[in-house]
């Protein structure tokens, strides 16, 4: 492929590897990577890159780290790689200035199906909400973040045992391969552009994927089983959904996560958040609808356990209650 056609790719996480890494081996010419400045992170505070990062420097890409995005110095950099086009897989919001830099203006890798779940945790949100399906969308940004022109987009199957870490990895995939699709079609000069409020069917609800908060995450052991179960995939394995368990004798109180479940749709006379178990080898919690059957449990300052090993650690889980 020639390599009169330049690009800047702008992104951060293992999701936007893939993206990089396939956009490369399509033969396209990566002319510079942005991604977020190096963090202190863990016990001794180390400075740690970006995955992204990391993977440019093995190829010997240039890589800018602005801390700001309007510095001048920056925008200068940017404008001195002559893009034709800006790849946005997982970045930050750009202001105006660069995303219109470009000829051919910036796209973005979005894991949704647009315009449904617009915002920062989309596939999260999915999970949670109990859909059968999401994906991943390629498009134009404008000034509103997530709203510009479609390019393209595919479907990928939410299967109900999925969680968010399982579909993380389907959408990488697939959108690293729509990826590919857009900028083979843009260099051609040959896409389409759906307008997003148009391609809105009367009377479909539109849901947003906002950012994801601790007391998004708190367990409410009162809900539906199917609301409880959605939310624990959804949330798993980060950042994870997390309750208390409390002793009914002493009311004491330990914060837990968890991972994983799996319903069992019973009718029973228990309260919410009472607990069975044989103290060996499985945990259940009544809920409206049954009990979810606890598979992978972490306390507080403790490593995640699946549960036999939790039980043989954790004695008279009888005598507590989740709450």
């Amino acid at each position: 492929m020639s390599s009169d056609f330049r690009i800047i790719f702008m992104g951060t996480p293992e999701f936007a590897v893939a993206s990089l890494k396939a956009l490369i081996d399509s033969g396209f010419n990566i002319v510079a990577v942005v991604t977020a400045p190096d963090k202190r992170a863990g016990r001794g505070q180390k400075l740690q890159e970006s995955d992204v990062k990391q993977f440019a420097k093995g190829l010997n890409l240039p890589v800018l780290q602005p801390e700001k995005l309007k510095n001048s110095e920056f925008i200068e950099q940017l404008k001195a790689f002559r893009a034709d086009l800006q790849v946005v897989v997982a970045f930050r919001m750009l202001p105006e200035v660069i995303w219109s830099m470009p000829r051919f203006g910036t796209i973005n890798l979005h894991a949704s199906l647009l315009p449904q779940y617009r915002g920062a945790a989309p596939i999260n949100w999915a999970i949670i909400n109990g859909d059968k399906k999401t994906g991943v969308t390629t498009f134009f940004i404008e000034r509103e973040i997530d709203t510009g022109k479609i390019i393209y987009s595919e479907e990928v199957e939410i299967l109900p045992d999925d969680n968010a870490g399982i579909l993380h990895d389907k959408l990488m995939i697939t959108g690293a391969g729509l990826l590919v699709k857009t900028v083979t079609a843009i260099r051609s000069e040959d896409y389409p552009q759906v307008d997003q409020y148009a391609a809105i069917q009367v009377g479909t609800e539109l849901r947003g994927a906002p950012k994801i908060f601790k007391e998004t995450c708190k367990i409410n052991w009162d809900d539906h089983i199917e609301i409880l179960y959605n939310l624990i995939r959804g949330l798993s394995p980060y950042p994870a959904a997390w309750t208390f368990l409390q002793n009914q004798q002493t009311k004491e109180t330990i914060s837990a996560k968890i991972f994983e479940t799996e319903p069992e749709i019973v009718n029973h006379a228990l309260k919410p958040g009472d607990v069975k178990s044989d103290e060996k080898t499985h945990l259940k919690v009544a809920v409206q609808g049954g009990f979810l059957k606890i598979k992978s449990i972490q306390l507080e300052g403790k490593k995640r356990l699946g549960i036999e090993e939790f039980l043989r650690g954790f004695k008279n889980i009888c005598s507590y209650k989740f709450v």
